[in-house]
């Protein structure tokens, strides 16, 4: 089969496309035909060195694609069957993975490093970890679903119980998570408030449903936030990149308000005034990936076109580095996709 991998770390140009040989499955284990695949920055930073992980290894977390083969013992999976990959793996018999919660596994990984990913012509998983294509979405749009979804899902709806009426303020509108979040958000009936740098980024994000749009560069979004919401702050602030932004977030959050982190894009060093956040009793909310029925929740609700993904570019296969180029730039609004059919 084809795939792309890296060989050592750098930038770009590591990609390489290259014939490998064709997994097969083991006994739980069906082997998937990918029609598309979706980048996600745990992509840059693993091929960056950032996360070291064994080499050479086939990138890549997101995938959608048709059930070529099943292993032995298979029996939720059938030949033929179009799938979404959730790209949480676990031990599957430990504590947390015996109450559902897999990604408090001690064994917790996330396909695509040290497993091999969706970057290819084909990929191997535990059948469990295939769920029904929502109907309503092409290729492209499955393949971008998985990682970015099943994250904003947890933290919208497991970790931060948005509920009807409360206000959401989500940093840095146009990545995945954040446009995901937006949209689960305003299924919940939330109010919506976005920040970004780009007034493109933001106009588009209000065709889309966002109620409030602020960009940083220009105004202190936090006063903004504040101002936008009588003076009380946002119910829930969806906080993803760490460092520069705590002391804003607490800035922006209300009384009693809930702060939900999934990842530090901006680093993982941060320094804040520590005092608003007893002070005013702000809850944070730490969130990682999702469990299993958390996943097969964001398939229904896409299946129901309650959500669809954002589909920012598609390249082909073979052109994965000029897509890694195109999320390093910043610019995307939604997933970056790499078709493979």
């Amino acid at each position: 089969m084809q795939a792309v991998r890296i060989h050592a770390g750098g930038g770009p140009e590591v990609l390489v496309t290259e014939s490998v040989e064709t997994p097969q499955p083991k006994a739980g284990e069906v082997l998937v035909r990918l029609r598309a695949a979706a980048l996600n920055h745990r992509d840059i930073w693993i091929r960056m060195g950032r996360q070291p992980q064994p080499l050479p290894l086939i990138l890549g977390s997101d995938g959608a694609g048709t059930v070529e083969a099943v292993g032995e013992a298979v029996t939720m999976a059938a030949i033929g069957d179009e799938v979404i990959i959730n790209p949480t793996l676990s031990c599957g018999v430990c504590q947390f993975c015996a109450m559902g919660e897999h990604s408090l596994c001690d064994q917790f990984q996330i396909l695509g490093g040290p497993r091999a990913g969706t970057y290819a012509d084909y990929v191997c998983i535990p059948e469990a970890n295939v769920v029904k294509k929502p109907a309503p979405l092409s290729w492209e749009e499955a393949a971008a679903l998985p990682l970015a979804g099943l994250t904003a899902y947890r933290m919208m709806v497991t970790r931060a119980q948005v509920r009807v009426g409360e206000s959401v303020a989500i940093l840095g509108i146009g990545g995945g998570v954040a446009t995901f979040a937006m949209q689960i958000a305003k299924r919940a009936g939330a109010r919506v408030l976005v920040t970004s740098s780009s007034d493109e980024k933001l106009e588009r994000a209000r065709s889309l449903g966002a109620d409030e749009t602020i960009n940083y560069r220009s105004q202190d979004w936090a006063a903004e936030v504040k101002r936008l919401t009588d003076g009380l702050g946002a119910d829930v602030v969806v906080e993803t990149v760490a460092s520069g932004t705590w002391d804003q977030s607490l800035a922006a959050v209300r009384r009693g308000g809930r702060i939900v982190t999934c990842g530090a894009t901006g680093g993982n060093d941060v320094q804040y005034n520590h005092r608003p956040l007893f002070w005013k009793q702000v809850t944070v909310l730490g969130s990682t990936m999702g469990t299993r029925s958390e996943f097969t929740g964001l398939a229904a609700l896409a299946d129901q076109g309650g959500i669809r993904p954002i589909v920012d570019k598609v390249f082909p296969l073979a052109d994965a580095a000029h897509a890694h180029e195109r999320m390093e730039e910043q610019g995307q609004f939604g997933k970056i996709v790499l078709r493979i059919y």
